[in-house]
């Protein structure tokens, strides 16, 4: 059982020797089960934070495949994205060789990546019958974690429903990086 007590007789020499009158007793038990309450109620319904994380359909492990395959994309439908530094990138469509869409230097902001991917994802239905647009993301040495992510949430954000990071970067891609002082350290 809590309880508070509270000494009220004299400590001083001297004078009449009197009886010790006890201090008034206060009980704590109800206020210490109150707070055990109260600390359990506030517990149970606070929700936790939930770590947000974003699905990536990784390649099943135990699927032998050849290293070196390519896939082919139409290019029609295909959008590649190249990440180079200083938080800018360049994206085409179609063939790096024999581009649909030129070559262009963009961000990741709203008006830079945001707005390619929503006219090209309106666009590319036009032009493949009706089929989806893919989108090729290819991270070079040059560019940041950040930058993938930056990318990918681009994606979430647009409702990009197929996407891909490749790992392998084309010479002539690395070749338009540094034509556009993106493949800088």
């Amino acid at each position: 059982m809590a309880e508070l007590n509270q000494d009220s007789g004299k400590k001083g020499k001297g004078g009449k020797v009197r009886a010790k009158k006890n201090g008034g007793k206060v009980d704590l038990t109800a206020m210490v089960d109150l707070a055990f309450l109260l600390i359990t109620f506030f517990m149970l319904t606070t929700s936790l934070n939930k770590p947000q994380a974003m699905d990536v359909a990784m390649p099943d492990k135990n699927v032998e495949t050849d290293k070196d395959t390519d896939v082919d994309v139409d290019e029609h439908r295909s959008v590649t994205l190249v990440l180079g530094s200083d938080d800018k990138l360049v994206w085409y469509q179609g063939d790096v060789k024999n581009p649909l869409q030129a070559p262009a230097v963009i961000d990741y902001s709203a008006e830079g990546l945001r707005a390619v991917l929503m006219r090209m994802q309106k666009l590319v239905p036009q032009q493949a019958g009706g089929k989806d647009i893919i989108v090729v993301i290819r991270p070079s040495e040059k560019s940041v974690t950040r930058n993938i992510i930056d990318a990918l949430d681009e994606m979430k954000i647009v409702d990009i429903k197929r996407y891909m990071i490749s790992n392998r970067i084309m010479n002539e891609e690395i070749e338009l990086l540094k034509k556009e002082n993106l493949y800088n350290d």
